[in-house]
């Protein structure tokens, strides 16, 4: 019994660091999804910049209000590099419905339709097993995880993960 428990202390360290491992971005990177303006584009040109990736869809209500945030920080913090993208999780059939509707909410920053099916796998992927909306991951220059949020952030909130990456 003392035996297992020692095994067990020399173990526990290891398990923990595995459990505190942000998930892999390789996913996301290896992705090329379409602009709202049907322009295919490559997620791995983002590679070694700091990174908000925003899941969202129309019909969210917590990610309408989230918005109008996301495009204040990507306005406040472009200068420094960050790129914030807003992945929408809506068929690519739904484009036009897309583009209007982030032309009416004055989206400045990357909008792109990952389709219902790629979008739950890519946020799975991304540590969000629920798969709910909004979903953002704040994501460092080395392409690491460096905060994630299901449900929307608040412009503090926003600010204070992305200060941690730039």
């Amino acid at each position: 019994m003392k035996s297992l428990f020692v095994v067990l202390l020399l173990l526990a360290p290891a398990l923990l660091k595995a459990v505190d491992d942000p998930p892999s971005t390789a996913a996301l990177f290896a992705l090329t999804l379409n602009t709202a303006d049907g322009r295919a584009f490559a997620l791995a040109s983002l590679k070694g910049q700091p990174l908000v990736i925003n899941f969202w869809a129309r019909w969210c209500l917590p990610c309408r209000r989230e918005i109008p945030d996301l495009t204040a920080v990507h306005a406040e913090y472009q200068g420094r590099g960050l790129v914030v993208v807003g992945i929408a999780v809506e068929e690519e059939g739904k484009r036009d419905g897309v583009r209007d509707f982030a032309r009416a909410y004055d989206l400045n920053y990357l909008s792109l339709i990952g389709g219902l099916e790629t979008s739950v796998h890519l946020m799975q992927a991304l540590g969000n097993g629920k798969s709910g909306l909004p979903f953002s991951v704040v994501i460092d220059r080395r392409g690491t995880i460096r905060s994630s949020k299901l449900g929307a952030m608040s412009r503090p909130e926003m600010r204070a993960a992305i200060e941690a990456v730039l």
